[in-house]
C-alpha cells in the first residue's frame, strides 16, 4: 500500500479550509498538516519541507486598513514561496484565488500579484502550481456579517433579524461549498495517482459548478425557507441550487431551535397535523386515531394518496363507487406496509387495535377548500333499522 501524501492547508481556521481538511481525513489517504496565524514560523517551515501538496487558502478579503490586502494577501504568498525555494521543496501548491483577481481594486490587485508570485517561483524552481479562481462560496460554517451575503442572509433570518438589500436586482455567481472541496480534493487525488507530474506546470482549475441569482431572489428564497415552519409549504428541491441553499439555511439555526410544533386539530376520533407541502408533490400529514374509531368514508375523482401504519392495527376498506364488493386490507404498523387509495373508490380506515393508532398519510396535491376533491360515501351499507312496535310513537329526526 502506497504512503499516504502529505497534505498542508493554510488558513486551516477557515471557512473553505475546514472543509477541505475534513474530507481530507476522511478519505484516510492523506496526513493533513495545519497552520494558521499563530503557527510558529518555524514550525510553518518544518511543515513546508514535508508537504507534498500545499493548500494555500490563508488571506484576508475585508481587513479594516486596506494596505493589509497586500500583506495579507501577495506579501503572504511571496512569503511561502520563497520558504519552499529555500527549501528546495517542489510540492503540488494550489492558490485559492477569486474572480476579483480580474478587477482594479485593492482586494482584485493583491490577489493578482499573489497568482504572479506563484507563477515567479513556478518558473524559478521548476516547480508545478494550480490557481483556482473563486467565485462567491457559500454553505456551512461561512462566517456572517462578514463577507458574505448569502451567510449574512441565513444567519440573520434563522434569528428573524432585518436584512438590508442595496439593490434586489444585482446578480451574483455563487458556488458551493461542496463542488469547491471536490475540486480541490480531485487535485490531491491526481497527484497521488502520479507523483510528480504537476512539475513544470503552471494551471488553472475551476469549481466546474455554479449558480446565478439576484439578491432579491437570494433574499425571497431563504425568507420562504423560514417561513416553511409556519405555511409548511417548502421551495421544490428540483433543482441544486434550491438543496445546496436550503442546506445553508438550516446550518445557521441555533441548536435550540432545531425542532418546532406543529398545528394539531383534535376531536373525539383523535388528533391531526400537517407536516410538508409542495406543490409538485403534495402534502404529508400524521393522525392518531382512537380505538374502534374509523376515518374517511369518502372518495376522490383525481386526488390519490398513501396510507401508512406506523403504530397500531387497522382495516382499510375500499368499494368501487360505481358499485362492487368492499376489499379489505389488514395492516399493522411493525410492517410497515403501504396501502395506495386510487382514485374512485370510496375508502375508509378503522383502528381494530386496543390502543392508539398513529398514520402517516401523503396526498398528491395540497387540500384546497374551494376544491377539496373530497365526496363523503360510506363504505359498508348502514345496518337496516330494526322494525318498530305498531304502538310506538314516531321518532324524532336528529339532525
Amino acid at each position: 500500500m502506497a504512503e499516504p501524501l502529505t497534505a498542508l492547508v493554510t488558513g486551516a481556521s477557515g471557512f473553505i479550509a475546514r472543509h477541505l481538511i475534513l474530507s481530507l481525513e476522511r478519505t484516510g489517504r492523506f496526513q493533513v498538516l495545519r497552520t494558521t496565524r499563530a503557527t510558529p514560523s518555524a514550525e510553518q517551515a518544518s511543515f513546508l519541507r514535508r508537504a507534498d501538496i500545499v493548500y494555500h487558502l490563508a488571506g484576508v478579503n475585508r481587513p479594516p486598513d486596506p494596505a493589509e490586502f497586500a500583506t495579507g494577501n501577495a506579501g503572504l504568498t511571496q512569503a511561502l514561496c520563497q520558504e519552499l525555494a529555500a527549501a528546495g521543496r517542489r510540492p503540488l501548491l494550489v492558490l485559492a484565488s477569486s474572480v476579483q483577481a480580474a478587477l482594479d481594486n485593492p482586494y482584485g490587485r493583491s490577489k493578482s500579484l499573489a497568482e504572479q508570485h506563484v507563477a515567479e517561483w513556478v518558473r524559478a524552481t521548476g516547480g508545478g502550481a494550480v490557481v483556482c479562481r473563486l467565485k462567491n462560496v457559500f454553505g456551512k460554517w461561512c462566517r456572517p456579517n462578514y463577507n458574505s451575503v448569502t451567510a449574512t442572509f441565513c444567519h440573520n433570518l434563522a434569528r428573524g433579524r432585518p436584512i438590508e438589500i442595496s439593490d434586489p436586482a444585482r446578480e451574483l455567481e455563487l458556488v458551493y461549498i461542496d463542488d469547491v472541496v471536490a475540486t480541490l480534493l480531485d487535485l490531491a487525488s491526481a497527484l497521488a495517482a502520479a507523483p510528480g507530474s504537476h512539475l513544470g506546470q503552471l494551471r488553472t482549475a475551476d469549481v466546474p459548478r455554479s449558480f446565478r441569482v439576484t439578491l432579491g431572489a437570494l433574499a425571497q428564497k431563504i425568507e420562504g425557507f423560514r417561513r416553511s415552519r409556519d405555511t409548511l409549504l417548502l421551495d421544490s428541491f428540483a433543482d441544486d441550487f434550491t438543496r445546496c441553499l436550503y442546506a445553508t439555511y438550516l446550518s445557521y439555526l441555533e441548536p435550540a431551535a432545531f425542532a418546532y410544533p406543529l398545528l394539531q386539530r383534535s376531536d373525539q376520533r383523535g388528533s391531526l397535523a400537517e407536516f410538508i407541502k409542495q406543490p409538485a408533490f403534495g402534502q404529508v400529514f400524521i393522525s392518531r386515531t382512537a380505538p374502534g374509531i374509523t376515518r374517511g368514508n369518502h372518495y376522490h375523482d383525481t386526488k390519490t394518496e398513501k396510507f401508512l401504519v406506523v403504530q397500531g392495527r387497522a382495516i382499510i376498506r375500499f368499494r368501487p363507487v360505481l358499485g362492487g364488493e368492499v376489499v379489505e386490507h389488514h395492516v399493522d404498523g411493525r410492517e410497515f406496509r403501504v396501502v395506495d387509495i386510487p382514485p374512485g373508490y370510496t375508502h375508509s380506515i378503522e383502528n381494530v387495535g386496543p390502543d392508539e393508532l398513529v398514520t402517516l398519510f401523503w396526498a398528491s396535491e395540497i387540500f384546497d377548500p374551494a376544491r377539496p376533491d373530497t365526496y363523503l360515501l360510506p363504505v359498508l351499507p348502514a345496518p337496516p333499522t330494526a322494525p318498530q312496535p305498531a304502538s310506538a310513537p314516531p321518532q324524532a329526526t336528529r339532525l
